[in-house]
Formats: C-alpha cells, sequence, structure tokens
C-alpha cells in the first residue's frame, strides 16, 4: 500500500491482500476480527485489479458481551430493532473508515472505485458509512446485519453522495443472532433511502450466522459488475 499508514492506525494494523496487476479499485471489508475469516474470503474472490483491505475493530468493552473486552467497532447493547445504540461509537467508527476512503483517493484509488464491505458488525458500519458519506461509492456489500441509527434516516443522509448506489444485502434464514426478520426490515428501510432499484436482498436456506459459497459467489459477482476492470 502506498504512502504513510502509520497516520492512520486501523490502515497500519490492517490485513491487505493487493492485487496481481495495476490497482484501480478498492474493496474494504470490514469485520470485528479476523479471526471471522473474511481476509481468506477476500483472497478466495480476489480481483486482478482490485485491492482489499481488511482492518481490525478495535479492542473495547461490550456492553451485550458483560463488559468484557472484545474486537468491537462500537458498543453493543443488544442486537434487535428496538435496542439502545452507541451513536457516538458509530459515528466515530464511521469517520475513521471515510478516513481511509480519503487515503485511498489521495494514493490513485478515487471514491467511485470504493466498495464497502463486511459480515455483522462490519457489514452494519459499511451501510452507515456509506449512507453518511459525502464522495460517491461504488457499493456496499452488507451481510448478516443491520442499519445502525436506523431511526435517523432517511435524514441522516441528505447530504450522502449515495442516493442511487449498489447494495448487495445477503442473509441466512437461520440467523440465531440477528434474525433473517431483521435483515429484511433493514431492506425495507433502505428502499427509502436509496433508489429501490439498487437493492438486492438475498436469502440462504439453512444458514445462521456465517457465510456459504452461494453467497461468496454472489459478492465475487457483485465486485465484478460495480468494480469493472479500467
Amino acid at each position: 500500500m502506498c504512502g504513510n499508514n502509520m497516520s492512520l492506525p486501523l490502515l497500519a494494523e490492517a490485513v491487505t491482500v493487493s492485487g496481481t496487476e495495476k490497482e484501480t479499485a478498492a474493496v474494504r471489508d470490514h469485520t470485528n476480527t479476523i479471526l471471522h475469516g473474511w481476509a481468506d474470503a477476500m483472497t478466495a474472490i480476489q480481483l486482478p485489479h482490485v485491492k482489499y483491505i481488511c482492518p481490525h475493530a478495535p479492542r473495547i468493552p461490550v456492553t451485550l458481551n458483560m463488559k468484557m473486552t472484545m474486537p468491537s467497532w462500537f458498543d453493543l447493547m443488544g442486537l434487535s430493532p428496538d435496542s439502545p445504540e452507541d451513536e457516538a461509537g458509530i459515528k466515530r467508527a464511521a469517520e475513521n473508515i471515510k478516513a481511509i476512503i480519503d487515503h485511498e483517493a489521495k494514493n490513485g484509488i478515487p471514491a467511485n472505485r470504493v466498495l464497502l464491505g463486511g459480515f455483522s458488525q462490519g457489514g452494519a458500519l459499511s451501510l452507515y458509512t456509506a449512507l453518511t458519506c459525502q464522495q460517491q461509492l461504488a457499493g456496499v456489500v452488507a451481510l448478516s446485519c443491520w442499519l445502525p441509527l436506523h431511526k435517523s434516516f432517511p435524514q441522516a443522509a441528505s447530504a450522502s453522495g449515495n442516493r442511487d448506489m449498489p447494495i448487495l444485502q445477503c442473509h441466512g434464514e437461520m440467523d440465531p443472532m440477528i434474525p433473517v426478520q431483521f435483515g429484511a426490515m433493514t431492506a425495507e428501510k433502505l428502499k427509502v433511502i436509496v433508489n429501490p432499484q439498487k437493492i438486492t436482498f438475498r436469502t440462504y436456506p439453512g444458514l445462521m450466522h456465517s457465510s456459504c459459497p452461494q453467497e461468496m459467489a454472489a459478492v465475487k459477482e457483485f465486485i465484478e459488475k460495480q468494480l469493472p476492470r479500467i
């Protein structure tokens, strides 16, 4: 990766899967911890002209985990649509991701060639960051997740450059942590924020809070479409 990453701690500690030819696009995969295996998944669906950046979430006390310290982008008080939310932490995490987008732009990959993506809390952060970002992005991959601070939308997206942004949302139908109904509610909410024709919501029978080869194939197809070689 070009430039001085030490000014951006998330980049300094991120796992980066480089392209095998000139990099003209980037995917940010936000996971709570690299133990989720998403850096390996990114390698499996890598495109030669795309750089995959997998930043680690910081370790913070999490209310839902009895205040034990664990990798988390922001505090979690619950995993239901009506649970209280860590507004300050969500906004701070989103600004950190926007700083990475700015860094990549300064090093030759413009925002409209950047796609945000993640699983669970990482997918939630990807959605919130994109919908509150003034720069136009290439799209979002949101896996097994929800939209944070959903009650603040669509007003929170009033200055967004991504009201016409493609979103791929995928969810396991047997997810015990974030029920598929929560994912469906998120998809309906997204339709009043962005162009509803740009939203794809796919569910996978029997899949729990995880991924599957069919889902990864859909992700690769989406990335290929939104980030074509130039």
